[in-house]
């Protein structure tokens, strides 16, 4: 074993010694209390009742100690266990015991749970080596022992793994160890994480993160009485990562520096380190340059030159630049630093001296002052006028105020601290500029904190509540953090486990202290003293004495002697606090002038600390001069101490609680800075304050120990042995088995997935009872042993006494034989026979024979194994053969891709070449461009020095010129003020020379009188005022009675007036009630006729939509006689061109033309009466059509219109009604509030009655008895009026005498009207103690329940009094028989005094049962937990109720929605006949067109017959016409030839257009199908909106009549409420009478009591006469004083019950009055949601849906179970692929270690790895397989809830069936409505036919048509049509083609 290795192994050894373990099984060894060792070690020897008679273990002394004292001993297998959580014994004394023996073996680090528990060894160790670092690194935490190493590993492994940041929580008292464990942390840190590998700088970011540590340490640490190095401040160093886990940054934040150490020490004790530095390791030049003296010069060095044993200064000195130039903190900074260090220590040399005449101070000597100002760049005449003589502002104005030398030496140690500390705060903010420069980002942090730990010394000041404050919330974070890992593991055990958060114990505490209002805490209420001028210690005090008194966790000393002011109870202990100048401390005042001449310093390092002078406080807000006006303006201006280390605190809580933290606790061994050396005492307190135990007392609450089955099984089987059966069991069955044989207590263990846990003390009685098991197993196994080996022994014994017998027979028989002859002859020669020789040699060769066989046989086996082994060799060799092909296949693979790789190399490498050369170059620019930017900077820094220069010194001199012109008006002002001063004190000088003159002559007169009247006032005075102070107080009280009685009938006649006003509006809100009913079932009934005309309105758009379509069939019709009437317009103007044409030819024509023109005239006049006959008709259909449309159009807009208005008036009807709804629920809420107030004003009101009553009986009765005194003292008045007359006349004197006495009298006249304004306002604080008299009446009505059982105990009490009575009087029957044996007894009597002074220090020692109490509470506090689940259970309830009601909201919600959509499709239906219209008019426009076109046209025709004229009518012309003519007709027959071709074609056509008019047909009539649907869909959806505006309706009537019912009810509530009001009033008033009595019967009882222990006490000292009779007197007095004793102890008992259940009354009266506000809130809610539902809604439809849902919860269940179950067998089955994948990577691995082992060493780690992060990921599959296992348990629980709730459903199914029998009525009702709705469909069938019919009137048309068109077509045939009509057929025909042709390109109709 290594040095490194004895300071961090146990040594096992003595551990697992048997011996040691049947020593504590057999002796019962505990731990006893001890004030020398803290516990000492002791075995129980016997128990008598609750002592125990112990045997300390050391020096075998036997000692009585009470049993709650007494703490268990671990078993010796727990002896120096690593983590003290694994103690099954968890307490004080195991602990400390655990500690003490690892300290003295060197083991410095122990866990406890989550803790790191660390004691300073004060010698150094070699634990902290490169060696041990590596030893640590990667390693998880239980693989090895306990270190800050491990610690720090296991932070940065779960920042890689989990991306989560981290934290490392370093607390401990002074030299504890704190500050060296944080270097440990940052080194192995800089060593883990370094990213020094990859960059050239060589790790220039670790070297600085390692050397701020020491200039903190220079400049924030000092020498204590406890620690050479104690940092005087907090620190949370915040160090940064990348994602590949290098150090990319660090940031330190500080708190709390200890700057009052800059001015003054304690004795021993040093300041800052670098004070001592700076003195003894500056050389000459910085000396000079620092006007640095030696130490005793200095003031603020209180104890001069303090060395450290085994520290240079000087050295460190250098180590500190040094360091500082690492951190690249340049010179000119670092001198500035140093500047300011060396002006603390002058200002400490600046002495001040008192004026002779006046308290303003001076300075003698300023040659320190010049020193500072020289250092800090000031004017000295400046900061010397700033320091004794300030400007203050007073008002507006400001004005010099001369300071004492206590105010100007505090202002100049106030300047020093707050120098020190800024120059401290900037040099952090420096070091945090130096780390953090590097651009890489940060992906997380892990931040350590070193803090002070937990302080209580004998007083204690602001610093350390800031500090315990601090400790409260981290060990807040450690509770809630490590119950929070607890319950976790508990979870993934799948153990059931209610959460307790542990962080909410220290909250009353915390908040205490920080709560800003209601009440506010002591910070706030300090910070708010801090605004009141006059304010003062002691002011803030009482503000937090009457804010917090009644906290639980405040405490307020009763001693006055006591110098505490407050205590405050911690989590670690209570803590007394002295508020002495903490408003100072809080405020930190500077002096605002001093403050404002460092910011305008010519040095400007200075003037940079001093930036933020605004936010200073000023000293003329500390001496409370200034005006409250002025103070309430610079409000704003500065914060606090408190106010910025609680915003500090709170950052750092945010930033620990997104952290995962890590505790380490620092513990001191011993004040005197021995190695090994160990106080108890010392431990004990630390741990306590550290938290440690209060983590123990957390982890009792759980299951601290715990164990694996298989190891639970083999170290506990033994005790169980027949419990498992034989073969194969699973671990867990085994151990339950175990478990149940065991009979342990089910509250005592949980079995989970892998382990057994224990609650805390199972595994030391499980280990006690294996080794009784163990014991008599090895005694029965001795016994046997020995019982063995003894037969053993015998029988040896017997064979040699057996054997001895044969010897001592061949003895005797060869001493007869061997001097016989005969004997002689046979021994020589019997040696010389050969026959005796053959049987040796028959042996020798039945050897050798045997020997040649077994070789025989052995040849044999070895052939027969060769020719095998030459089987096996030859099928291997083929083998062998068959791979080495395979292999050098594979070779010659491997080869090629060796040289593929080779050649890919080459050209990587020369890739990498380039690469390299580039990146010189690029970082070779880079090198000039930094040299040039540097460059720049400075010149651009000196540009700025100078232009801040001039303007520094601009500023000066403006400033100066302002100073001194304010300075002038203000000394102008002075002398003016001081003038009229000085003139108003010369007039007020005279007047009082007068007054004192006149004053003089008075006071003589007055001496005069006062000598003459003297006597006579002494006789008459004191009668006089006697009786005249009697008449005033009889006549006051008189007059306050009457003026009582007043109020009171006053009050009397109000309260009846508004009684009677409350009975008015409730008639009133009766009458509005009534009124609002009938408006209700108006508006129900204006809804029901609303609904008919909507359904009218419904019906009224089904016709309208088949009017339109019929209207879009006729547009669609006009459109094709539209199209023809242009086609025949075409062919009219083509005949008219050849008519033009015929005419121009024929103007030379003969007679025969002129017949044929007339014969054309005859057909052209015919062709224009057809023309206009088809335009007339034309016309005719256009016009009907635009009248039908029209008509059509207006009733489809009327009806429309009529629509809009219905639905606009249902909708304000709808408004109007959901108003008048809510306006009736608000009236209904509105009386029932008035209602409640009403009936509370009542019962004031009766109350105020009654007692007003009582008053007035009083009153009367006080009046009558003042009457009759009055009576009385007027006829005594009269007598000495009488003796005052006769005194008047015997002397004149007396009168002037009365006259003196008669304005004394005056006076006390008007001191009596003072006194009587006084008794009014008394008689007001009369009238509030009465109303708070109510409030208490109605607390004792509640807490009557409580006086019974009160009262019950007083009767148990009562009885045991009346014993005690009974036992008294038989004690005084012996009284007389006693007396006699009284002096005997009285040494017996004090001997029974030391007895009973015993047993009181026994009852005091009962204190110590709080510990089993609190064990028990402990329970109760566990069924607390299990009735917080009930609510939680309760409370789920109710949110799937609020769930339900919820979908029936989205219910209504949808059915909203449809009804939106059912409004916008009207709209779209709306704007479609808008759009139809519109297109209407553009037709109609362009037919007028037409029109128009066709009127020109036809003048155009007239014009042109007109135009004919008489041409010439020669011959030779009509010739030329008739061949023209003939030339026409042949070209006319050739025309009718085609004609027929193409009618022909149109035949054709026509059979074709019959096809398609039958597929039109079927089309027509598969949409009229597809519409009767639609409109069946339709007709169900209206059916529905019907039904649920019916559902509607029952809900509005059934509202009505609950709110009916509900009023009725409510007046029955009223009647029964006030029955009960007179018949609680009755029961208070015969409970107080009870109450009065009971507290007389009380009284009564205590007098007895104490009557009784009086004669008790006589009896014990009568009774010790007689020796008989001691002996019972005795017995009686064990037994009086046992009874006592247990009554004590109830007491007691008693008393800490009923102040727990106080608090926890109070606790749940804050939690009922939030559960009363929330109940309040959700019945309010639920009241809304049922007068909106309908009541068989809520019993029906409900279990319809619960069942519904709890179906659909069955089948997800089931189907989440199977899978859960699936994904179970899926991580299964990858479990066991990457068990697979693992073996099949361990043979890879094999074979890559036998064959490339040299070579691929780095590739073997990357293979280690990833081999480790399968095996986590398997560990995560199977904690995943687990969690899966767990989720299947819940899913099963859930599936039985679900079925227990299923069958709950099933029986509110089977209550709501006769529920559904009278929904099936209504059900009859609609289905009426439904064949009504079927009778609208038959309608709308019977439209259907209609259309059919027309349809069919069409094709009977097209059928008469078909037919003209074939008579044409026989005409033509014949030749009987003319030549027109023969064109005109052509067309026909070519317009019946082109008519084909448009019904073919017309569109299908689309359904609607």
């Amino acid at each position: 074993m290594s040095d490194a290795d004895k300071f961090l192994y146990v040594d096992r050894n003595p551990v697992t010694n048997p011996l040691a373990q049947a020593d504590w099984a057999t002796k019962k060894l505990v731990w006893v209390p001890s004030e020398r060792l803290g516990f000492e070690a002791g075995s129980v020897k016997e128990e008598r009742g609750d002592e125990c008679v112990v045997e300390l273990a050391d020096s075998g002394k036997k000692i009585r100690v009470n049993k709650d004292d007494i703490q268990k001993m671990n078993p010796p297998k727990f002896s120096k266990v690593e983590d003290m959580a694994e103690l099954t014994c968890l307490n004080e004394a195991s602990v400390l015991h655990n500690l003490k023996e690892r300290y003295y073996s060197g083991l410095i680090y122990t866990y406890s749970g989550l803790f790191c528990v660390v004691i300073n060894p004060y010698k150094n160790l070699p634990i902290y080596s490169e060696e041990i670092v590596e030893m640590y690194k990667g390693k998880k935490r239980h693989e090895m022992p306990p270190h800050i190493y491990a610690i720090t590993d296991t932070s940065y492994r779960s920042m890689m793994q989990d991306r989560e940041d981290q934290s490392i929580l370093c607390t401990g008292e002074s030299g504890a160890g704190k500050t060296e464990n944080t270097k440990k942390v940052i080194q192995y840190l800089a060593h883990v994480a370094s990213s020094h590998k990859t960059k050239k700088d060589q790790g220039e970011l670790e070297k600085q993160l390692l050397q701020a540590n020491p200039i903190l340490e220079a400049f924030g640490n000092g020498k204590t009485v406890k620690n050479d190095n104690s940092s005087r401040f907090g620190k949370f160093i915040r160090i940064n990562f990348d994602v590949n886990g290098y150090i990319v940054g660090a940031n330190i934040e500080t708190y709390l520096l200890e700057k009052s150490r800059a001015i003054r020490q304690a004795k021993d004790e040093r300041t800052f380190h670098i004070f001592y530095y700076l003195l003894t390791g500056a050389g000459d030049k910085l000396r000079k340059e620092l006007l640095l003296e030696n130490y005793n010069n200095y003031r603020f060095l209180s104890n001069g030159n303090v060395t450290i044993p085994g520290q240079q200064d000087k050295d460190l000195f250098t180590e500190t630049i040094e360091a500082m130039k690492i951190m690249s903190i340049p010179e000119d900074e670092q001198i500035g630093m140093l500047k300011v260090v060396a002006s603390v220590l002058q200002l400490g040399n600046m002495t001040f001296k008192k004026e002779r005449h006046t308290d303003q101070a001076s300075m003698p000597d300023n040659t320190a002052a010049q020193k500072v100002s020289h250092l800090m760049g000031m004017n000295v005449t400046d900061f010397t006028r700033a320091i004794l003589s300030p400007r203050i502002k007073v008002g507006r104005d400001y004005v010099q105020k001369a300071q004492t030398q206590e105010q100007a030496e505090f202002a100049v140690e106030a300047l020093a601290k707050a120098t020190y500390e800024r120059m401290f705060r900037w040099l952090v903010m420096r070091l945090n500029k130096a780390l953090d420069k590097t651009k890489r980002q940060g992906a997380s942090f892990i931040g350590i904190l070193d803090i002070a730990g937990f302080e209580i010394f004998e007083l204690n000041s602001f610093e350390q509540l800031c500090i315990n404050y601090t400790n409260e919330k981290l060990q807040q974070l450690f509770n809630h953090t490590m119950f929070i890992l607890e319950q976790e593991e508990y979870q993934r055990e799948g153990i059931e486990w209610s959460f307790i958060d542990f962080g909410l114990d220290l909250q009353p505490c915390i908040d205490l202290i920080e709560k800003p209002a209601s009440p506010p805490g002591i910070l706030a209420l300090l910070d708010e003293e801090c605004w009141f001028p006059k304010a003062t210690d002691k002011s803030f005090v009482e503000k937090v004495v009457q804010e917090q008194g009644t906290h639980p966790k405040f405490f307020k000393p009763k001693k006055l002697k006591d110098e505490a002011d407050f205590s405050v109870i911690h989590y670690a202990g209570k803590v007394d606090y002295k508020a002495g100048e903490w408003l100072m401390k809080n405020m930190d005042p500077l002096n605002d002038n001093v403050a404002s001449l460092l910011n305008q310093s010519t040095d400007k390092f200075v003037s940079e600390l001093w930036r933020d002078v605004d936010r200073i406080v000023g000293m003329d807000k500390v001496s409370g001069m200034s005006e409250p006006g002025a103070f309430k303006t610079r409000k704003g201006m500065f914060r606090t101490v408190g106010q910025l280390y609680k915003e500090q605190l709170s950052k750092l809580m945010a930033t620990l609680r997104n952290t995962n933290p890590n505790f380490v606790r620092c513990i001191i061994p011993n004040h005197e800075k021995k190695a090994g050396k160990l106080d108890p005492h010392l431990v004990l307190d630390q741990l306590r304050c550290n938290g440690v135990l209060e983590g123990i007392r957390i982890c009792r609450q759980g299951f601290p120990n715990r164990i694996v089955f298989q190891e639970f099984r083999q170290r506990y089987e033994i005790l169980t042995p027949n419990s498992i059966p034989k073969g194969f069991m699973d671990g867990k069955q085994a151990c339950v088995l175990m478990i149940k044989s065991l009979e342990l207590d089910p509250n005592l263990f949980r079995i989970g997935q892998s382990k057994v846990f224990f609650r805390a003390g199972v595994l030391a009685h499980l280990e006690e009872e294996r080794d009784m098991k163990i014991t008599d197993i090895i005694i029965s196994f001795q016994a046997w042993c020995r019982g063995y080996v003894a037969r053993k022994a015998f029988a040896k014994r017997q064979q040699q006494l057996t054997a001895m017998k044969v010897i001592q027979r061949n003895c005797a028989a060869y001493l007869k034989l061997r001097n016989w002859q005969w004997w002689r002859l046979f021994t020589k020669v019997k040696p010389l026979l050969q026959v005796s020789r053959q049987e040796e040699e028959m042996l020798a060769k039945d050897d050798e024979l045997t020997k040649a066989r077994e070789k025989h046989m052995y040849v044999e086996e070895q052939l027969i194994e060769m020719e095998q082994k030459q089987h096996q060799l030859s099928a291997e060799k083929t083998a062998l053969q068959e791979q080495l092909q395979a292999e050098t296949e594979l070779c010659a693979e491997a080869e090629e891709m060796r040289a593929r790789l080779a050649a890919r190399k080459q050209e990587l490498e020369e890739i990498l070449h380039d690469l390299e050369a580039r990146v010189e170059e690029e970082e070779e620019r880079a090198s000039h461009l930094t040299t040039e930017k540097k460059k720049m900077q400075q010149n651009i820094s000196d540009l700025e020095q100078q232009l801040d220069e001039e303007e520094g010194a601009r500023q000066k001199l403006q400033l100066e010129k302002v100073t001194l012109e304010s300075k002038m008006k203000k000394i102008e002002e002075e002398v003016m003020i001081l003038d009229d001063q000085n003139n108003k004190l010369i007039k007020e000088k005279k007047l009082m020379e007068e007054r004192l003159s006149e004053f003089t002559t008075n006071l003589a007169e007055e001496e005069e009188k006062s000598k003459s009247l003297q006597k006579l006032k002494t006789k008459h005075e004191a009668m006089i005022t006697d009786l005249e102070d009697r008449l005033r107080r009889e006549e006051k009280q008189r007059q306050e009675v009457e003026k009582n009685r007043r109020k009171l009938d006053g009050d009397f006649t109000e309260v009846q007036d508004q009684i009677s006003e409350l009975q008015a509006q409730i008639a009133e809100l009766r009458a509005q009630l009534a009124k609002k009913e009938e408006e209700l079932q108006a508006a129900l009934a204006r809804i029901e006729e609303e609904a008919a005309q909507k359904n009218l309105a419904q019906k009224k758009i089904r016709e309208l939509e088949a009017q339109l379509s019929e209207l879009q069939e006729d547009l669609e019709l006009e459109r094709q006689a539209r199209t023809k009437a242009e086609k025949h317009r075409r062919d009219l103007g083509e005949e008219l061109e050849a008519l033009k044409t015929e005419l121009e030819d024929t103007l030379d024509s003969t007679a025969a033309q002129q017949e044929l023109r007339s014969k054309r005239e005859t057909e052209v006049t015919h062709l224009k009466k057809t023309l206009e006959e088809e335009a007339r008709v034309h016309e005719q259909q256009l016009g009907e059509m635009r009248q039908k449309h029209s008509q059509a159009f207006d009733e489809l807009n009327e009806q429309l219109e009529q629509a809009k208005r219905n639905k606009v008036s249902m909708e304000k009807a709808k408004q109007a009604m959901e108003s008048e709804r809510n306006e009736l629920v608000i009236e209904m809420q509105t009386l029932m509030q008035g209602k409640g107030d009403s009936e509370h004003r009542r019962k004031k009101a009766e109350s105020q009655v009654q007692e007003l009553l009582l008053k007035h009986s009083e009153s009367e009765r006080q009046r009558l008895e003042l009457a009759e005194k009055l009576s009385k003292v007027q006829a005594e008045y009269e007598n000495v009026n009488c003796m005052l007359s006769e005194v008047e006349g015997k002397s004149i004197k007396a009168t002037k005498d009365c006259s003196a006495v008669e304005s004394q009298l005056q006076d006390i006249q008007e001191i009596l009207a003072e006194e009587t304004r006084q008794k009014l306002s008394h008689s007001t604080r009369m009238r509030q103690l009465e109303d708070e008299q109510n409030s208490l009446r109605e607390q004792l009505e509640e807490e009557e329940a409580a006086k019974k059982t009160v009262e019950k105990q007083l009767m148990t009490v009562q009885a045991q009094l009346a014993e005690m009575k009974k036992r008294v009087e038989q004690d005084a029957g012996c009284l007389e028989t006693a007396e006699e044996g009284k002096k005997r007894m009285q040494r017996d009597l004090e001997a029974m005094s030391q007895r009973l002074e015993e047993k009181c220090a026994a009852f005091d020692k009962m204190d110590k049962t709080k510990t089993r109490v609190q064990q028990e509470l402990d329970d109760l506090l566990v069924d607390q937990d299990h009735l917080r689940q009930i609510v939680s259970n309760l409370e789920k309830k109710q949110k799937k109720f609020d769930q339900m009601l919820a979908e029936e909201k989205n219910i209504s919600a949808r059915f909203a929605e449809e009804r939106d959509r059912a409004e916008a499709e009207a709209r779209e239906k709306e704007t479609r006949a808008l759009a139809l219209t519109r297109e209407l008019d553009s037709l109609m426009d362009t037919k007028e067109e037409l029109d128009r076109n066709n009127k020109l046209l036809r003048a155009e025709m007239e014009d042109l017959v007109s135009s004919k004229d008489d041409v010439g009518k020669s011959v030779h012309e009509l010739e030329k016409a008739k061949r023209t003519m003939d030339q026409q007709l042949e070209e006319m027959r050739t025309q009718l030839e085609e004609l027929e071709d193409e009618l022909q074609a149109t035949e054709d056509a026509k059979l074709r257009l019959e096809v398609n008019m039958q597929a039109m047909k079927a089309q027509y009539e598969r949409d009229l199908a597809g519409r009767d649907e639609m409109g069946e869909e339709k007709k169900r959806s209206l059916v529905k909106q019907v039904r649920e505006m019916e559902m509607e309706l029952e809900d509005e009537r059934k509202q009505r009549s609950a709110a009916v019912a509900s009023r009725k009810k409510l007046e029955l509530d009223m009647k029964e409420l006030e029955g009960g009001i007179d018949m609680a009033n009755k029961n208070r008033d015969e409970a107080l009478k009870q109450l009065k009595k009971l507290q007389a019967q009380m009284k009564d009882l205590v007098r007895e009591l104490e009557d009784t222990r009086m004669s008790r006490e006589e009896i014990l000292a009568q009774s010790k006469e007689t020796e008989k009779k001691l002996k019972g007197m005795e017995a009686d007095m064990i037994q009086m004083q046992e009874e006592l004793a247990s009554a004590e102890r109830v007491k007691r008992q008693a008393q800490q019950e009923r102040d727990e259940l106080q608090d926890e009354i109070n606790n749940q009266a804050t939690k009922n009055a939030q559960v009363a506000e929330e109940r309040r809130r959700l019945e309010a809610r639920i009241a809304q949601l049922e007068e909106e539902l309908e009541e068989e809604q809520c019993n029906t439809e409900l279990t319809n849906d619960r069942l519904k849902k709890a179906m659909l919860q069955t089948d997800q269940m089931s189907v989440e179970l199977t899978a859960e179950r699936s994904s179970a067998q899926r991580v299964e089955g990858a479990r066991s692929q990457l068990e697979r994948q693992n073996k099949e990577l361990k043979l890879k691995l094999q074979e890559l270690e036998g064959t490339v082992k040299s070579k691929y060493k780095a590739n073997m780690a990357a293979l280690e790895a990833k081999i480790a992060a399968l095996e986590e990921q398997l560990d995560m599959e199977t904690r995943e397989r687990q969690g899966a296992t767990k989720l299947v348990r819940r899913t099963e629980k859930k599936l039985k809830e679900v079925i227990l709730q299923v069958d709950d459903e099933r029986r509110n199914t089977e209550q709501h069936k006769d529920q559904v029998d009278k929904l099936n009525s209504r059900m009859k009702q609609l289905k009426r409505q439904l064949e009504e709705a079927e009778e609208e469909a038959q309608r709308a069938n019977a439209n259907r036919r209609k259309l059919q019919r027309e349809l069919e009137d069409a094709s009977e048309s097209a059928d008469v048509m078909n037919r003209e068109v074939t008579t044409l077509r026989s005409k033509l045939r014949r030749g009987d049509l003319p030549f027109t009509v023969r064109r005109t057929v052509t067309r026909a025909g070519l317009e019946s083609d082109e008519e084909s042709e448009t019904k073919t390109e017309t569109p299908e109709p689309k359904p609607e």
